[in-house]
């Protein structure tokens, strides 16, 4: 896997893309160090990384489930020390179901998805960032 960053202006605005892909992501800085808030920060984008990771991996588990599935919607919380570098120390996942869902087999999917299968939470655990993770079903 490689990606590619092309500096957009004098700042810290940057453009990535990958070698497999023709999308285009937007990467910026804070004002402090010359960013124009034109594209998400590189922290911003390692919650986006976690968070998407486990919801393809709860997606398609759900769906191997026969889960009835209408939406899915993820939101990614993380702290970070105060000391730099200002690594993360605890990011949480929250999953939000709406659908005909079985509760036993969503909370076994959603445990298989973030612990076992997704790639960056185990890369961030491995780091020592504790990563938890909360379901809600809104039935249909």
């Amino acid at each position: 896997m490689k990606i590619e960053l092309t500096r957009q202006n004098q700042g810290v605005h940057f453009q990535a893309s990958s070698e497999t892909s023709d999308i285009k992501v937007q990467i910026d800085g804070p004002e402090s160090i010359g960013g124009e808030g034109k594209g998400v920060r590189p922290m911003e984008m390692v919650l986006m990384a976690l968070g998407s990771c486990s919801v393809f991996d709860l997606t398609t588990i759900l769906q191997k489930q026969r889960q009835h599935v209408e939406d899915i919607h993820v939101e990614v919380e993380g702290q970070r020390r105060e000391e730099i570098p200002n690594i993360f120390t605890h990011i949480h996942i929250g999953f939000r179901l709406t659908g005909t869902i079985d509760r036993e087999k969503a909370e076994r999917a959603a445990e298989l998805a973030v612990k076992k299968y997704c790639s960056v939470h185990d890369m961030l655990a491995q780091g020592g960032v504790e990563i938890t993770y909360s379901l809600q079903i809104d039935s249909q």
